[in-house]
């Protein structure tokens, strides 16, 4: 839910107008609308290289994963984890869209660590894939848009652990 939304939930809830902080909040979402547009935009048409790039940092990291008996061993596993990746990010470009970490939240990481631990997937290692995305991704980017991206990537590593 955005912090437009939200406000105005909050608001009709407690049936008053908008407080003048909620009024600054919406402010400052929309006027950083451009900023995180811009984000998103870098992530979906790089996301193929960010996804290869990152994949194949942590397997140099991380050979155990590809070796046999690894969880991304063998073209078909491999490709699984390489998608696992692509759809953390395509979770990540909607968090900065809606300027909150609700969408990632909801979507796609209520539960992730026990379906990841049920699966005997080394779920560190996942942490660690978008730890790798978030480095070549923000290595894509202007500093300040770097420093928004780089906190939605924080906070699905965080979630990870």
């Amino acid at each position: 839910m955005s912090i437009v939304t939200k406000s105005i939930v909050n608001a009709d809830a407690e049936a008053r107008y908008l407080s003048p902080g909620e009024l600054e909040r919406i402010k400052a979402f929309v006027s950083s609308g451009e900023s995180r547009l811009r984000i998103a935009q870098t992530l979906t048409e790089s996301r193929e290289r960010i996804v290869k790039q990152a994949g194949d940092q942590l397997f140099q990291k991380r050979p155990d994963i590809v070796s046999p008996g690894g969880n991304a061993y063998g073209e078909e596993m491999t490709a699984t984890c390489l998608r696992d990746m692509d759809y953390y990010l395509r979770l990540i470009t909607y968090g900065v869209v809606a300027g909150d970490v609700t969408p990632i939240e909801e979507i796609g990481l209520v539960g992730v660590r026990e379906m990841y631990k049920s699966l005997g997937t080394d779920v560190g290692a996942v942490a660690q894939s978008i730890r790798a995305m978030k480095e070549v991704a923000t290595g894509m980017m202007s500093s300040e848009d770097a420093a928004e991206a780089a906190s939605y990537f924080d906070y699905v590593v965080g979630a990870m652990q």
